[in-house]
């Protein structure tokens, strides 16, 4: 192997896949090649190396000289990194564009439409679903926070409670402008008692008695008729591998969940 495990697991997190990872090191120890022999050392089928040459010179990765056999330069890896972030960047600018235009288009009505049309042939106890990875779960509680309109209830951990602050603060606050009341429950700890004071603006704050109910997990409420529930262990389980149960169902929320949270509620203590 040309390069370390360290090394491909690394490249792998920006979005090259197996061959091109294989195909750009190769380059990289080499300085100059044709496919041929970059094929030959990264061992990737002839067939494909063309056009994985071809998507990393579109990268930034690899500079293409005009000879025959055609052949392939490396370029210093910080500058090709930088090439590849802005690669990178052109193509979400232009993805968030493509979206904007949809919205503004016709067609986002035809799909709400479509939306609406399912939604009035299914049971709210049908909307229920699973969420694999920590960014998902946020993005979904995120989704949830900004729809809210009378009421959000909050059990969670001191960790995500500071996660909670850092990525969706402006959101609470905004929904308390909205005249949303905010419950958040938690455990104390000495790590949060930089936000509390912030966090006490937008919401009102609370913590967990453990002698009395030793909760320890995570779920949200919103508006009494959906729920949000974590089933792996906050810190047992790595972030990608995180997994949580979205349900609109009002019975799972009026009848199981806002009865513990009360019982959480009623036994915790206000912040001092």
């Amino acid at each position: 192997m040309l390069a370390s495990n360290k090394v491909m697991d690394a490249l792998k997190t920006i979005g090259l896949n197996l061959y091109e990872r294989r195909i750009w090191v190769a380059l990289l120890a080499k300085g100059s090649a044709t496919a041929g022999e970059l094929s030959e050392m990264a061992r990737v089928p002839r067939s494909r190396t063309y056009d994985i040459l071809q998507s990393l010179a579109e990268k930034g990765l690899v500079l293409i000289q005009s000879s025959k056999p055609l052949r392939y330069v490396a370029v210093d890896p910080e500058e090709a990194l930088e090439r590849l972030k802005r690669f990178q960047e052109e193509k979400v600018r232009e993805f968030i564009e493509r979206i904007e235009e949809i919205k503004r288009m016709s067609v986002l009505k035809e799909l709400k439409e479509l939306y609406e049309r399912g939604l009035r042939v299914i049971e709210p106890e049908e909307l229920t679903g699973a969420i694999k990875g920590d960014h998902l779960v946020r993005k979904h509680l995120e989704t949830a926070l900004a729809k809210a309109t009378k009421k959000v209830n909050i059990l969670t951990t001191p960790e995500d409670l500071l996660n909670l602050f850092s990525t969706s603060f402006n959101l609470l606050r905004t929904a308390k402008e909205r005249g949303v009341k905010i419950k958040i429950l938690t455990k104390y700890d000495s790590k949060i008692k930089e936000i509390l004071k912030a966090l006490s603006s937008v919401a009102e704050v609370r913590f967990i008695d453990e002698k009395k109910l030793p909760l320890y997990g995570r779920f949200a409420i919103i508006d009494d008729s959906q729920i949000l529930l974590g089933l792996t262990h906050p810190e047992k389980t790595h972030s990608t591998q995180h997994l949580a149960i979205w349900s609109k169902s009002e019975h799972t929320a009026k009848d199981i969940f806002i009865p513990l949270f009360k019982l959480a509620w009623e036994n915790s203590r206000k912040r001092t």
